[in-house]
C-alpha cells in the first residue's frame, strides 16, 4: 500500500513553530447592578454646627436641663437638636441691659464637660425622606420670661434676639438660606406673644441631608470673666449673637425667670 506523506509534513511544520491562525468566537453577556432606598427613620445625632459631619456626632450640653438634651423628633424629616439659651446670672439693674447667651458646650467621650470645645447655639434638621420636597423650620416663644412664685412675676418688655445666622451641611448641596422675618440686618426677634418666626426654609429640590442653623461662627464665641452666686470670679463662654434685652423700667426680683421655645419643622417648602 502506498503511504500518504501529508500528515508527516504537517507535523514537521508544527514542530518547527510556524504560526497558526486560530479564530476564537467572542461572546458577551450583560448583567445588572441595582440599589434602592427607602426613607431613613433612624434618629440623626447632633453634629458640630461649624463643621457638620454625621460620621462624627457630638454630645451637646443642655445648660438648663442637666438630664438633657431631649432626643430628636421621630421620622425621616426631623429636628435633631436645638440649643437652650442660658442668659446667665446677672445683677439687678435699673438701667436697660442686654445679656448674652452662653455658648453651646459639649461633653467628651468620658461624659465630662469638654473645656476645649464650644460653638454658637444652633438648631439641627435632617431630611432623609428622599423626596426633595422641601421644608420650613420656625420657632415661637411661649410667653414672656416669668416666675409664678415671686412678686414681680413677668419680665415685661424683654426680647430675645438671634443675629448672624449661618446654615451649613455635611457636604455641598443645593443651598438654602436662613430666613429672617424681621430683617437680615437686625436679625430674628422673637415674639413673646407666641407668633412663629421662620428660621430657615428649603424649596422643592433642596434641603436633603443634615443641616445646622447656627447664630454666628466659632469666632463669635468669647470668654468673659464674671461673678458667680458666691461672688467668685469665673470664666464663661458667651456668644453675642443670641441676646436678651431687658428694659430698666421692668421690676426684677432676685429669682430665676424662664420661658420656653417651640421649634416647628413642617414639610411645607419655601416658595
Amino acid at each position: 500500500m502506498k503511504k500518504m506523506s501529508l500528515p508527516l509534513v504537517a507535523v514537521a511544520v508544527l514542530a518547527a513553530g510556524a504560526p497558526v491562525s486560530v479564530l476564537a468566537a467572542e461572546k458577551t453577556y450583560d448583567t445588572d447592578g441595582v440599589v434602592q432606598f427607602i426613607p431613613g427613620t433612624e434618629p440623626t445625632q447632633p453634629v458640630d454646627p461649624t463643621k457638620p459631619d454625621p460620621d462624627n456626632p457630638v454630645k451637646p450640653v443642655d445648660p438648663v436641663d442637666p438630664t438633657g438634651p431631649k432626643p430628636g423628633t421621630d421620622g425621616p424629616l426631623s429636628i435633631d437638636y436645638a440649643s437652650s439659651f442660658d442668659f446667665g446670672l446677672n445683677k439687678i439693674s435699673n438701667k436697660s441691659e442686654v445679656y448674652y447667651a452662653r455658648a453651646q458646650t459639649y461633653k467628651n467621650d468620658e461624659g465630662a464637660i469638654d473645656k476645649t470645645k464650644s460653638t454658637p447655639n444652633y438648631v439641627q434638621v435632617s431630611d432623609n425622606r428622599g423626596s426633595n420636597a422641601g421644608w420650613t423650620l420656625s420657632v415661637k416663644q411661649n410667653g414672656q420670661f416669668n416666675n409664678a412664685d415671686t412678686v414681680n412675676k413677668v419680665l415685661t418688655g424683654s426680647v430675645i434676639k438671634l443675629v448672624s445666622p449661618t446654615l451649613k451641611t455635611q457636604e455641598s448641596s443645593t443651598a438654602i438660606a436662613p430666613v429672617s422675618p424681621i430683617s437680615t440686618a437686625s436679625g430674628l426677634v422673637l415674639d413673646s406673644a407666641g407668633a412663629s418666626s421662620v428660621v430657615a426654609s428649603a424649596g422643592v429640590g433642596t434641603g436633603a441631608g443634615t443641616w445646622a442653623a447656627a447664630w454666628g461662627e466659632k469666632s463669635d464665641v468669647k470668654t468673659v470673666t464674671e461673678k458667680n452666686a458666691a461672688g467668685e470670679d469665673v470664666d464663661a463662654q458667651i456668644t453675642e449673637t443670641v441676646s436678651l434685652s431687658v428694659p430698666g423700667s421692668t421690676p426684677k426680683d432676685a429669682v430665676k425667670y424662664s420661658t420656653t421655645l417651640t421649634w416647628v419643622l413642617s414639610d411645607t417648602p419655601s416658595a
